[in-house]
C-alpha cells in the first residue's frame, strides 16, 4: 500500500509488462465484459446501486402507506366517536324508526368527515344507516363484541359496496351509550384502502425521482471507479491476473537469482527469497530504507543511488555477487529501481562442471575419430591407450586375450591370462608389464573383478587396494613409490563377450578417480571394444582369405631354363582380393606367364581366382595358343557368372557374382627368342631391354573376361637375351590417391633406375619399395622374368622324307647326337621313341616332317608334320598287328603330348636326364609290357 500511495504501483508495472497488457481493448466493451475485473466490478456495483435505490424507494413507499393507514384509522375513530356522542343519537336509537332520524344525519356527517361510510346499528349488528339504503337492515360486516363491552374496535374488513367502490376498508366501531352508560347501539366509520392510498400517492413521484437521481449518481461513480480499475488492470480477467500472480510468485521466489525492488526514496519494497539469502536480509527488511538494512557500504551506496549498474561485482559475506540495476520507469521521474544479484561463486562451480562435461564430450568425439581407423587389433588397442593420455589418465595399459590378438573367438576359460597389447604414458619410469608379455590374473585383482562383473572397477587409493598389490607385490611397490595412486579398470567387451581390460592410472599431482569417472571410462572402453572386435573379426577373415589365396598361388618355380623369375604378392590392408599369377613350364622349353585379377575382395574373390588359375593350368596342359586359351577362359567366367546369378547361389553369396576378371597370358619360346602375348582387360606388358630402355609391349587390348563372344588379339615380340618381362596388376599403379597414368610413369622410372644389371629379385624389391603405398587398398601382384635363349649346341634338327626307310637314318643321327651330348644311357629309349613318332608321322601324317631334339634339363624329342590329325593312345587287341606305338612312347618317356601349330602339329616326348637309368628300366621292360596284351585277364 505504501508503494501505491507513493507513486506508480509495482502491480501496475507488473500488469503493464504482462503479455495481455499490450493488447488494445475497446473501453466500452471491456467495461461491460463480464470476463474482465473492471466489467465484473461495474456490473456488481450497478446491481448493488439498483438494489439499494429500489430498497430505499420501497421503504419510503411502505412508510408512506403505513402513515396513511394510521391516518385513516384515526380519522375513522374520530368520525365514529363524534357521531356516537352527537346529541340525540342515543335517543334516536330508542325511537320507533331510528333509520329515518339517523340516516340523513349519518350521510351528512360522512361527507363532512371525509370518510367513506358511517353506519349506525343496534347491539345485534343490524344496520340503521348506510350510504346505500338497500343495505339498511342487514347484518354489519365486522367485529362488534369488543364495542358491546364498551371498547373501540379498529380493523380492516370487507363489506357491501360503497360510494368509493368495493374492497377492504379500515373501519372503527365505537359504542353508543345512554345516560346511564348502557350500550344501546354501535357506530362504525371507515375509509376504503383505495382512499387511504390517495393519502400517500402524491409522494410517490418525489420518492421515485429522488431514487432515480441517487441511482444516476451512484452509476456515474461506479463508471468512474471501474474505468480507473480498468486502466490499472488493463482489462484482464480474474483468471489471467491469478495466473499472472502465480507465475510471478513462482518465478520471483524460485529463480536462482536475487531480485530487489526499491522506490525513488531508496526504500526496499520487495525482495525475493534468493535476494534475502544472498544479502542475509532479516524478515522485516521490506518497507525499510536500504541504509537501515546493515549491508556493506558499497552495496548500500549502489542501492540508494539512482544510477544504472551492469555486472558490477561486490563481495558480500564471502560471495562474489554480480549486480545489475535498472530503473523501473526509465522515462519518468520519481520511479524506483530493480536490482538483480547473481552468485558467481556458484556459477563458477556450475561452469566448471559444464567445462568438464564438454571436455569429456570432446574426448569421446576425438576417440571416435582416432580409435578404429585401422583394422588391426594391436593398433586399435594402442589408439585407445594414446587417446586417453594425458587428458584422462597419466598411464593407460590395454590387456587382451590371446584369442583376440590372433583373430579367434574369445572364451571365458582364458580370462585368467591376458597379454599386454598396448601402453601409453610415462611407462618408462613405471615397473609395468611390457608389451606382448603374458599377465596372469588372480581372482582378487580389479581386472578379474571387472571381467566377472562386466563393469568398471574403481580403486581410488591404490595404497588400500590389496588385490592389486597381491597380484605382483614388487611391481606394485615400485609403482606406488613412483606416485601411482589411483586406478580404474574397465572390461573391454563386445556383443556380450569380454575381450580384455583397459587400465587407467593416475599418478603424481593428478586428482584421484571419482565415481563419475566410471561412466566416462566405460563409454570410452565400449567404443574401443567395438573397434577391437571389428579388428579381430577382420583379422580372422583376412587371415583366412590370405591363407586361402596364398595356398592357391604358386609355391615355387617350376623347373625350366627359359626364364629367371621373381615375384611379389601383397594383399590389401582391408582384405585380400582376386589378384593371381602363375608360371607354367610348357613342352619344348617354353614357359607360360599368367597374370590375372578378379573383380572384388574377400574369400569369394580368392576362391574364384583359384578356379581361374586351375583352368589356366589345364588349358596350358593342352598347349593351346594364347588367344584360344583366353577364349576358353572367357567362356568359363561367363558360366561362373551365370551360376552365381541363379538359384541358391545368389542367396549364398548375397549377389557377389564374378562380375568379370582380367588376364594377361604370354608364352615365351627360348629357342626362337619370341614372346606371344594376349590380354583381356589387363594392364599392358612392360619390357625392359638389355640396354635399360623401358617400353610397353603394346599388346592389343581386349575386353575383360566374362563379357563373352569377343575375340582376343595377340602380339608376338622378339626379345634379345636378358630382356625383362614385367607383369603386374592395377593395384601397383593405381589407388585412391594416384591415377593410373601417374602410376605407369612411376613404374617406368623405377625400372629405368633399377637398370639392366639388377637381378629379377632386386628389381622386384626396388619396384615394391618405390610403388607400393603404405596402406594398400588393393591387392598387388608383380612378376618379373629375365629371358634366356636356349643354347644352340643343345638343339638338333633334321628334315625327314616321307619314306619308312628314312627312319633308320633318323635313328643314326639321334644316336650320334646323344653320343655328342654324352647321353648314351638313354640312347635305346630315345631311338625307340624317335622310331615310333617318325613312323606314325610318315604313315598317318603329311609332309613336311621334321625331327627336333632339345638337350637341356631334360631331353625333348619333337616330331612335326603337316597334318592336324592328332594320334591317341589306345589299347590294341591281341589279334592287332599294330597300335602299340604310343603305348611304348608313354612307357619310355616321362611325359608326352601333342600341340598344334599353324602348319600342322607337333608330337613331343620328354625324358629325364642324369638318373642313369631309363624309365623303362626302372619299371618294366617293353617286352614284358607287350606280353601283357596277350594276357586274357587284362
Amino acid at each position: 500500500m505504501n508503494a501505491i500511495a507513493k507513486g506508480p504501483s509495482w502491480l501496475h508495472r507488473k500488469l503493464s509488462s504482462h503479455p495481455f497488457a499490450g493488447q488494445p481493448r475497446d473501453r466500452r466493451e471491456s467495461l461491460l465484459n463480464p470476463r474482465s475485473i473492471a466489467g465484473r466490478v461495474f456490473l456488481v456495483e450497478i446491481l448493488i446501486v439498483v438494489l439499494l435505490v429500489a430498497a430505499a424507494v420501497t421503504s419510503v413507499v411502505l412508510q408512506a402507506a403505513r402513515d396513511a393507514l394510521q391516518q385513516g384509522r384515526r380519522e375513522s375513530v374520530v368520525a365514529a366517536q363524534a357521531f356516537a356522542q352527537a346529541p340525540g343519537v342515543a335517543e334516536a336509537l330508542s325511537s320507533p324508526d331510528p333509520t329515518m332520524v339517523l340516516q340523513p344525519r349519518a350521510e351528512a356527517a360522512r361527507k363532512r368527515a371525509g370518510v367513506d361510510f358511517i353506519v349506525v346499528m343496534d347491539t345485534d349488528g343490524i344496520r340503521y344507516t348506510y350510504p346505500y339504503p338497500e343495505e339498511i337492515g342487514k347484518k354489519f360486516v365486522g367485529t362488534i363484541q369488543p364495542s358491546l363491552e364498551g371498547r373501540t374496535t379498529i380493523e380492516e374488513a370487507g363489506g357491501p359496496p360503497l360510494p368509493a367502490g368495493r374492497g377492504t376498508a379500515v373501519q372503527a366501531v365505537v359504542p353508543v351509550t345512554d345516560a346511564g352508560g348502557e350500550v344501546v347501539g354501535l357506530v362504525s366509520a371507515g375509509i376504503t384502502v383505495r382512499n387511504v392510498a390517495r393519502l400517500w400517492m402524491p409522494q410517490l413521484p418525489i420518492t421515485l425521482g429522488a431514487g432515480g437521481a441517487a441511482l444516476a449518481l451512484a452509476a456515474g461513480g461506479t463508471v468512474l471507479t471501474t474505468r480507473r480499475l480498468q486502466r490499472e488492470t488493463h482489462g484482464l480477467g480474474p483468471a489471467e491476473i491469478t495466473r499472472m500472480y502465480e507465475h510471478h510468485d513462482a518465478v520471483l521466489h524460485a529463480v536462482r537469482e536475487g531480485v530487489l525492488i526499491t522506490d525513488a526514496d531508496g526504500r526496499l519494497l520487495l525482495a525475493n527469497d534468493e535476494g534475502k539469502r544472498l544479502l542475509s536480509l532479516s524478515v522485516g527488511a521490506e518497507g525499510r530504507h536500504v541504509r537501515e538494512l546493515g549491508l556493506p557500504v558499497e552495496i548500500t551506496r549502489m542501492l540508494a543511488s539512482g544510477e544504472a549498474v551492469t555486472d558490477e561485482v561486490h563481495v558480500v559475506e564471502g560471495r562474489l555477487l554480480a549486480v545489475n540495476k535498472r530503473p523501473t520507469f526509465p522515462h519518468q521521474a520519481g520511479g524506483g529501481s530493480v536490482v538483480t544479484l547473481r552468485d558467481t561463486t556458484e556459477l563458477t562451480v556450475v561452469s566448471g562442471r559444464a567445462k568438464a562435461a564438454r571436455w569429456r564430450l570432446d574426448l569421446l568425439y576425438e576417440s571416435g575419430l582416432r580409435i578404429g581407423t585401422k583394422l588391426d587389433v594391436v593398433s586399435t588397442a594402442q589408439d585407445l591407450a594414446q587417446v586417453a593420455v594425458p587428458r584422462f589418465a597419466d598411464v593407460v595399459t590395454v590387456d587382451l586375450l590371446d584369442a583376440v590378438l590372433e583373430g579367434r573367438e574369445p572364451t571365458a576359460e582364458k580370462w585368467r591370462q591376458l597379454r599386454r597389447a598396448a601402453i601409453s604414458g610415462e611407462q618408462q619410469a613405471l615397473p609395468l608389464y611390457p608389451v606382448d608379455e603374458k599377465i596372469p590374473l588372480s581372482p582378487a585383482t580389479p581386472q578379474m573383478r571387472a571381467l566377472e562383473r562386466g563393469l568398471a572397477v574403481l580403486e581410488a587409493d591404490l595404497q588400500q587396494a590389496r588385490g592389486w598389490q597381491e597380484q605382483n607385490p614388487d611391481r606394485a611397490r615400485g609403482a606406488l613409490e613412483l606416485g601411482v595412486h589411483s586406478l580404474v579398470t574397465v572390461p573391454l567387451q563386445a556383443r556380450g563377450v569380454p575381450l580384455g581390460v583397459a587400465n587407467f592410472y593416475r599418478m603424481g599431482d593428478s586428482p584421484a578417480f571419482e565415481q563419475e569417472d566410471l561412466s566416462f571410462s566405460e563409454e570410452l572402453a565400449a567404443r574401443a571394444a567395438v573397434a577391437i572386435d571389428n579388428a579381430r573379426r577382420f583379422t580372422r577373415e583376412h587371415t583366412m582369405a590370405v591363407t586361402l589365396q596364398r595356398s592357391l598361388l604358386p609355391r615355387g618355380q617350376p623347373e625350366q631354363d627359359a626364364l629367371a623369375v621373381a615375384w611379389r604378392y601383397l594383399p590389401a590392408e582391408a582384405g585380400v582380393g582376386g589378384d593371381w599369377f602363375d608360371l607354367i613350364a610348357l613342352p619344348g622349353g617354353r614357359v607360360a606367364l599368367v597374370m590375372g585379377d578378379v573383380v572384388g575382395h574377400g574369400l569369394h574373390a580368392a576362391a574364384t581366382m583359384g578356379r581361374l588359375r586351375t583352368a589356366v593350368q589345364n588349358l596350358s596342359a593342352l598347349d593351346l595358343p594364347v588367344d584360344e586359351a583366353l577364349g576358353y577362359l572367357d567362356d568359363l567366367v561367363v558360366r561362373m557368372d551365370n551360376e552365381e546369378s541363379t538359384g541358391e547361389a545368389t542367396e549364398a553369396h548375397e549377389g557377389q557374382g564374378v562380375a568379370g576378371a582380367t588376364c594377361l597370358y604370354a608364352i615365351y619360346d627360348p629357342i626362337a627368342g619370341a614372346c606371344t602375348a594376349a590380354r583381356a582387360g589387363h594392364p599392358d606388358l612392360v619390357v625392359v631391354h638389355p640396354d635399360g630402355t623401358v617400353t610397353c609391349a603394346d599388346v592389343p587390348a581386349s575386353p575383360p573376361l566374362g563379357l563373352g563372344g569377343h575375340p582376343f588379339e595377340t602380339r608376338e615380340l622378339h626379345l634379345p637375351e636378358d630382356s625383362r618381362l614385367v607383369l603386374y596388376t592395377d593395384g601397383l599403379v593405381q589407388d585412391r590417391t594416384r591415377d593410373i597414368d601417374v602410376g605407369l610413369t612411376g613404374l617406368r622410372r623405377t625400372l629405368e633406375r633399377a637398370g639392366a644389371r639388377c637381378t629379377p629379385e632386386e628389381t622386384c624389391q626396388a619396384v615394391v619399395d618405390a610403388m607400393v603405398p603404405r596402406h594398400p587398398s588393393d591387392d598387388i601382384a608383380l612378376l618379373i622374368a629375365r629371358t634366356r635363349l636356349f643354347p644352340p649346341p643343345g638343339v638338333a634338327e633334321w628334315d625327314v622324307q616321307p619314306d619308312p626307310a628314312a627312319v633308320a637314318s633318323v635313328r643314326a643321327h639321334c644316336r650320334e647326337k646323344l653320343r655328342e651330348w654324352r647321353e648314351e644311357e638313354i640312347g635305346f629309349d630315345t631311338e625307340l621313341i624317335i622310331s615310333e613318332l617318325v613312323t606314325n608321322a610318315i604313315r598317318y601324317g603329311s609332309p613336311p616332317i621334321r625331327v627336333r631334339l632339345l638337350h637341356g634339363r631334360s631331353l625333348t624329342c619333337e616330331v612335326s608334320d603337316g597334318s592336324s590329325v592328332s594320334p591317341r593312345l589306345r589299347r590294341a587287341a591281341t589279334t592287332d598287328e599294330g597300335g602299340r606305338g604310343l603305348f611304348l612312347v608313354a612307357q619310355h618317356a616321362q611325359r608326352w603330348g601333342t600341340r598344334y601349330t599353324s602348319g600342322g602339329k607337333v608330337i613331343w616326348a620328354e625324358q629325364p636326364l642324369g638318373s642313369g637309368t631309363s624309365i623303362a628300366q626302372v619299371s618294366t621292360p617293353a617286352e614284358v609290357l607287350l606280353e601283357q596284351f596277350d594276357d586274357p585277364t587284362l
